[in-house]
């Protein structure tokens, strides 16, 4: 017969073996997002790193750092052009290599973010390993063409430059980093089809091989990938949908997010260029609001990241 203090051990030591192997679960769970280098995110025009304890990616930090990747998020002039936003950019990121030592890079932007991160791994590949692009006018935007054309003609273009470059500052202020300067016009010219062409011309890292094709999944070893989304009315509590179905307008029939086209989404390897999201619900906002039956851009995110983890990245 087994005694009370052989069968307290006993359970003790049942005990252990479950929490162990508790945690031996847990830490599986946890390594999801684990890449091997870290993830930084950047925001489009007149975005943001946070605004209070509202992020930019709604959501998409705090579930990569769950997963266990190391997260950082890019705080960069809300308004200027590519090469201004791509040189503070690299700053941040030799900031960071400086700081904690890191070797490499897997850059994520959105919208103007893209075309942002494309620049650094042009002039700085030996920093990057991977650059993922989301809904980024990378052949240029037709609303940028038609902002451009309208403001020009009605000789309102200084004006609408004034309150923008002003929304940027405050923006920035509110964000923490009110010391970036801003310049509506020059972004405005960075995102203009004409713009974007000349763009690539000097940095044609990753770019399609074909129309509306993809480009080279690797350049001077850097990994190339885009995504993007082709729907516009998606929630009608969204409260950005109404100005993303007024811009969409520009693209005709030509399917788009309300701010970049289908076609002008593809970089490097294209993973899908057709989710049923807007230009908003890609950085999963306004506050998650999107379509009722459309793939949970957080999941999106998070899968990209085990796919970086996958490849060694």
């Amino acid at each position: 017969m087994i005694s009370f203090n052989n069968w307290r051990a006993l359970v003790r030591r049942c005990m252990a073996v479950l929490a162990l192997g508790c945690a031996s679960l847990g830490a599986s769970a946890d390594t999801y997002t684990q890449t091997r280098y870290p993830i930084v995110l950047v925001h489009g025009l007149l975005g943001f790193d946070a605004l209070g304890p509202v992020q930019y990616f709604y959501g998409v930090p705090s579930e990569l750092r769950a997963g266990g990747a190391v997260v950082y998020t890019a705080s960069v002039s809300q308004s200027n052009s590519t090469e201004v936003r791509g040189e503070q950019l690299l700053k941040e990121l030799q900031t960071l290599k400086a700081r904690y030592g890191h070797d490499k890079f897997n850059l994520v932007g959105h919208s103007h973010g893209g075309n942002t991160i494309r620049y650094v791994a042009a002039v700085a590949p030996e920093l990057v390993a991977s650059v993922t692009t989301m809904g980024t006018p990378h052949q240029g935007s037709k609303v940028a063409d038609a902002v451009a054309s309208i403001t020009s003609t009605t000789g309102t273009q200084g004006a609408v430059a004034a309150v923008v470059n002003g929304l940027s500052s405050v923006i920035a202020t509110l964000s923490g980093s009110a010391g970036n300067p801003q310049n509506a016009l020059a972004s405005l010219k960075s995102l203009s089809t004409a713009g974007a062409a000349d763009f690539n011309r000097r940095f044609p890292q990753g770019a399609p091989t074909s129309s509306c094709g993809s480009g080279p999944a690797v350049v001077n070893g850097v990994r190339y990938y885009s995504m993007g989304g082709t729907s516009v009315a998606t929630n009608l509590l969204d409260v950005s949908d109404g100005f993303l179905v007024a811009s969409s307008v520009f693209f005709g029939l030509e399917a788009n997010d309300g701010l970049v086209s289908r076609c002008s989404n593809h970089w490097g390897q294209v993973l899908r260029d057709n989710y049923a999201w807007n230009h908003i619900d890609e950085i999963n906002h306004v506050f998650g609001l999107r379509g009722l039956f459309s793939s949970d851009p957080v999941s999106v995110y998070r899968a990209h990241a085990n796919r970086l983890k996958g490849q060694g990245l």
